[in-house]
């Protein structure tokens, strides 16, 4: 999921440090959930980096980074929705007041729909943030 998740930066720079969003797995503010039919068809997850080694949708050391990935056979039928719905579920249970992403330009739609501002546009990518 996390090649899903991360293959347009990984198109661009396949050294990007993408396993930070799945290392050590379990830390304090780590949360996630997979979809899975057969195998694994889609996962949404959340992770809290420090300012010392933040993720590409970073804002502050309160605020969990969401990872989201569908296996592109599945994409366009509502499953990104449903894995949102839920992760987003989990962070108000977890105590979250708001959650960061980072996405390529111009495929902010499902982010936008749930509440995703722009916080930061660079390099292509646009850091967002929704309050939960």
């Amino acid at each position: 999921m996390l090649k899903h998740a991360y293959h347009w930066r990984l198109n661009e720079d396949p050294d990007l440090p993408v396993a930070r969003y799945v290392n050590n797995w379990g830390r304090p503010g780590d949360a996630g959930l997979i979809a899975w039919e057969n195998g694994p068809i889609g996962a949404a997850w959340y992770r809290i980096f420090p300012a010392s080694a933040p993720g590409f949708g970073f804002v502050d050391e309160q605020t969990p980074e969401l990872t989201i990935a569908v296996v592109p056979s599945r994409r366009g039928a509502g499953l990104g929705a449903e894995l949102m719905d839920a992760l987003l579920e989990r962070a108000r249970k977890d105590g979250h007041t708001g959650v960061s992403l980072s996405a390529e330009r111009g495929r902010t739609g499902l982010y936008e729909r749930y509440g995703f501002r722009s916080v930061e546009e660079k390099d292509g990518t646009v850091t967002m943030k929704a309050a939960l």
